[in-house]
C-alpha cells in the first residue's frame, strides 16, 4: 500500500499529451471531413472553446437544452474540475481518445453528470465508461482508491451523490480488514495495538515509532476527518475487532489534535491564505476552531466505558484532556473526558495527570488542579461502589492522588486549611500507606516555613504513623519540620517496630537453635547424633571460645533464613545493639535505684554521693550530679512514651541478661559438645 501526507489534494504524475493541442487538431479535421464551420462558442472562466454544434447535441443533454435558445453558452464556475477537465471532455467528444487515471477519473465522473452524458444520448458515452473505469480499475486497488477519494474533496457534493466518496470508503474499509486478516502478512509484521502503551506515560515518540510498523494506517489518517470518520464506521460495520480499531482512531487524534507540529503547520497556512489585515490573533483562533471540530469528532469515535480500557492507554485520555483544556472545548465535552478517566483512574500514571502549561501560574487556582479533583471526586462518588471497603483499586487511586499533591504542595500560596481539604478528598479508608501522603506534607511544610504549630498540627492530622513504612518512619522522627505531636507519636512507632523485630529475631532465633538450648528436643534420643535442626548451624564447628553479643549470633542466624533480606537484617541488627545497650543502662540504673533506697532507710537527709557510687551510676548518666529531692517515687523511671516500675521490672531484666550470657556462651558449649563425645547432654534453657 502506498502512503499520502496531509490533506492537500493530489496532483497526476503521470505523463499526459497537451490536450488543447489535440483539441484544435481535431476540431479542424472534423470541419474538413464534414465541411461543417464552427458555431459554437462555450465559456468558461477566463476561456472561450469555438466548437461543432453536433457532437455536442448529439451526446450531451445539457447541451442539448442550451443550444436550443442560443449558441453560445456559459458554463458555471463551479464546473466539476474547470477548464482542464472540459478540454478532455471536448476531446472525447470528437471521438479521440481520452487518458484516463486516478488523478482525473473523478473530475470526468462529475463533469459527465454536469453535461447529462449518458446512455440516454448516446451508446457508450462517458459517464457509464467511467464508472466501469472506477469499479474495475480504482476501487480494486489500495492507492488509486485513496487518490480518487482525495480528489472528491473539491468535486462535493456531486462526488457525493454519484456515490463516488462511498464506495471508495467502502473499499477501503474492505482491503484493511482484509490486511488484517491476512494470514501470511500477520506472520511477519503482527497488527498494531496498543498493549506497548497500557503503562506507560503518553508519549508522541513512542506512538510514531508504532505507527511506522504499519503504512496502511498512515494512509488513512492522512485523510480529512468527515471521510476518515466515515472509515472507521465502515471498519466496525464490516466486523474489525475494536482493538484494531482504536489504535486507527488514537493515531488519527495524536496526529491531527495532539501533534505541535501540525498545529504550526496550520498557524502557517492560515497566514498565507488569508487577508493582510488578520491579526495572528485572528490565525491562531482560526487554527483551534479546526482542531476542536476534529477534537469534538474524535470524542464521538472513541469507545467509552470499561470497554476502553482494554485497547486505550488512559495516558491518551489525559493528553486529550489537556488539549481540550488549551483549546477551551466545550464543558459537555470536557465532561465526557473526565467521566472517562474516572472510569479507568486506577490504571493511570502520575506523570499523566494535568498541571499548570507555565511554571509562573499559580498551582492553587489553576483549571487543571479543578480537573484533576472533579475526576478523583467522580471515582470517589462512582468508582468505589463500598468506599469504606478495602479494595486494591482504591488504594492505588489514593496513592496516585497523595502523588499528585506531592507536585501540587511546591506553590506556597497553599493554605493549611485548602490543602486539608485537598487531601480529604479521597477517604483516609482508602489509604493502605501514608508513605505518599507524609511526602507531600513534608514537601508541603518545605514550601512554607513561617507555618505555626497549629497549623502544622492541622494540616498533618491525618497522618497516621502507624501506616508509615520502617525507612519514612525513621525519616519523619529526624524531620524537624514536623508537628512535636507527629514526631513523639513516630517516635513511639519506631520503639514498638524495635521491640516487635526484637521479639520476631528472637523467636526466630529460638526456633533454629531449640535443640541446643530450649530443652524443646531430647538430647538422650540424639545422644550420638545431630539434631535435625543442627544440621545447618553455624556453631557446631570452628566456635570460638569467650562470648559474642547477640547481633553478631543474629548475623549468622539471618544469613542461614533466606526470607530476611540484607536490608531488613542490617535495620534489625542496628536495633537489637541499641537493645542491649538500654539493657545494660536499665541494670545500672537498677542498682543505682536500689542503694539510693539503702542509703534513704538508714538516714532521710542525702548524703554526698561518693566516688564508689559515682562509679555506679548507670550508662550515659556519668556527667550529671544527683537531685537532692526526687519527683518520681522509689524504683520508677518516666520517659517520653510512659513510666516503667523498674522495682518490678528488675528480676525480668536480671533473667534477660542470663539469657545473653548464655546465647553468647553457646559456642562454647557446642565446642565442649564436640570433644566430650556422645556422652554429653546440652544443658536447658528455661525462660
Amino acid at each position: 500500500m502506498g502512503t499520502s501526507s496531509d490533506f492537500s489534494v493530489l496532483s497526476s504524475p503521470l505523463s499526459s499529451p497537451n490536450v488543447g493541442a489535440l483539441l484544435k487538431i481535431k476540431i479542424i479535421s472534423w470541419s474538413q471531413e464534414t465541411g461543417l464551420p464552427v458555431t459554437i462558442r462555450v465559456r468558461i472562466g477566463d476561456r472561450t472553446f469555438n466548437l461543432h454544434k453536433h457532437p455536442l447535441f448529439s451526446k450531451s443533454g445539457y447541451f442539448r437544452r442550451q443550444l436550443n435558445e442560443s449558441n453560445e453558452v456559459e458554463l458555471p464556475g463551479n464546473f466539476p474540475g474547470g477548464q482542464e477537465t472540459f478540454e478532455m471532455m471536448a476531446l472525447f467528444i470528437y471521438g479521440s481518445s481520452t487518458l484516463v487515471d486516478p488523478f482525473n477519473v473523478a473530475a470526468l465522473r462529475c463533469a459527465a453528470e454536469f453535461l447529462e452524458m449518458t446512455e440516454e444520448y448516446s451508446s457508450g458515452n462517458l459517464c457509464e465508461r467511467f464508472d466501469i473505469y472506477l469499479n474495475q480499475v480504482v476501487l480494486q486497488s489500495w492507492d488509486d482508491t485513496l487518490i480518487v477519494l482525495q480528489k472528491c474533496q473539491l468535486l462535493l457534493p456531486l462526488a457525493e451523490e454519484l456515490l463516488i466518496v462511498s464506495r471508495c470508503i467502502e473499499s477501503l474499509a474492505f482491503m484493511a480488514c482484509m490486511e488484517i486478516l491476512d494470514p501470511e502478512r500477520r506472520r511477519d509484521h503482527p497488527v498494531v495495538t496498543l498493549e506497548a502503551l497500557a503503562n506507560q506515560h503518553w508519549s508522541d515518540e513512542t506512538v510514531k515509532e508504532i505507527l511506522s510498523q504499519d503504512l496502511w494506517i498512515k494512509d488513512l489518517i492522512a485523510l480529512p476527518f468527515p471521510f476518515f470518520k466515515r472509515i472507521i464506521s465502515s471498519l466496525r460495520r464490516q466486523g474489525m475487532k475494536e482493538k484494531y480499531v482504536s489504535p486507527i482512531v488514537l493515531f488519527y487524534a495524536n496526529k491531527w489534535v495532539l501533534s505541535k507540529k501540525t498545529h504550526q503547520f496550520w498557524q502557517n497556512a492560515s497566514k498565507e491564505s488569508e487577508v493582510e489585515n488578520n491579526t495572528d490573533d485572528d490565525n491562531n483562533n482560526e487554527t483551534n476552531e479546526k482542531i476542536s471540530k476534529i477534537l469534538q469528532g474524535i470524542l464521538d469515535l472513541l469507545p467509552m466505558g470499561d470497554k476502553a480500557s482494554k485497547v486505550i492507554p488512559i495516558g491518551f485520555y489525559f493528553a486529550l484532556l489537556s488539549r481540550s483544556v488549551q483549546l477551551g472545548l466545550r464543558i459537555e465535552s470536557r465532561e465526557k473526558l473526565e467521566d472517562q478517566i474516572a472510569c479507568l483512574l486506577f490504571l493511570a500514571q502520575v506523570e499523566d495527570f494535568l498541571l499548570p502549561e507555565s511554571d509562573n501560574d499559580s498551582i492553587s487556582s489553576c483549571i487543571e488542579l479543578t480537573i484533576m479533583k472533579s475526576i478523583f471526586s467522580k471515582y470517589v462518588t462512582f468508582g468505589m461502589e463500598l468506599p469504606h471497603t478495602p479494595s486494591p483499586r482504591n488504594y492505588v487511586v489514593a496513592e496516585l492522588w497523595d502523588a499528585y499533591l506531592t507536585k501540587i504542595a511546591t506553590d506556597p500560596k497553599w493554605s493549611a486549611k485548602r490543602f486539608l481539604e485537598l487531601i480529604e478528598t479521597v477517604p483516609l479508608s482508602s489509604r493502605q500507606t501514608h508513605d505518599h501522603l507524609y511526602r507531600a506534607l513534608s514537601t508541603f511544610l518545605v514550601a512554607h516555613p513561617d507555618m505555626s504549630q497549629e497549623e502544622k498540627a492541622l494540616v498533618c492530622k491525618y497522618l497516621n504513623c502507624q501506616k508509615l513504612s520502617q525507612e519514612v518512619c525513621i525519616e519523619a522522627v529526624q524531620n524537624d519540620l514536623m508537628p512535636l505531636r507527629l514526631i513523639v507519636q513516630a517516635l513511639f512507632v519506631q520503639q514498638l517496630n524495635t521491640q516487635q523485630a526484637f521479639k520476631e529475631c528472637s523467636d526466630s532465633f529460638r526456633y533454629v537453635h531449640c535443640g541446643e538450648y530450649s530443652g524443646s528436643l531430647s538430647s538422650t534420643i540424639y545422644a550420638n547424633s545431630r539434631s535435625q535442626n543442627l544440621v545447618e548451624s553455624p556453631y557446631m564447628e570452628g566456635s570460638e571460645g569467650g562470648s559474642k553479643p547477640l547481633s553478631f549470633l543474629l548475623k549468622d542466624s539471618a544469613v542461614q533464613k533466606s526470607e530476611f533480606s540484607k536490608k531488613e537484617y542490617e535495620s534489625t541488627s542496628f536495633r537489637i545493639q541499641n537493645l542491649e545497650h538500654e539493657l545494660i543502662s536499665l541494670k545500672k540504673t537498677l542498682q543505682l535505684q536500689h542503694i539510693s533506697k539503702q542509703t534513704e532507710t538508714i538516714s532521710k537527709k542525702v548524703e554526698p554521693v561518693s566516688a564508689d557510687y559515682q562509679s555506679l551510676r548507670p550508662y550515659g548518666l556519668e556527667g550529671r550530679t544527683p537531685s537532692k529531692k526526687r519527683s518520681n517515687p522509689i524504683g520508677q523511671v518516666t520517659s517520653c512514651i510512659g513510666s516503667v516500675n523498674l522495682t518490678s521490672q528488675r528480676r525480668y531484666v536480671t533473667r534477660l541478661l542470663k539469657v545473653f550470657r548464655r546465647i553468647s556462651l553457646l559456642g562454647r558449649g557446642k565446642s565442649r559438645k564436640k570433644s566430650g563425645g556422645n556422652g554429653l547432654r546440652p544443658k536447658t534453657l528455661n525462660f
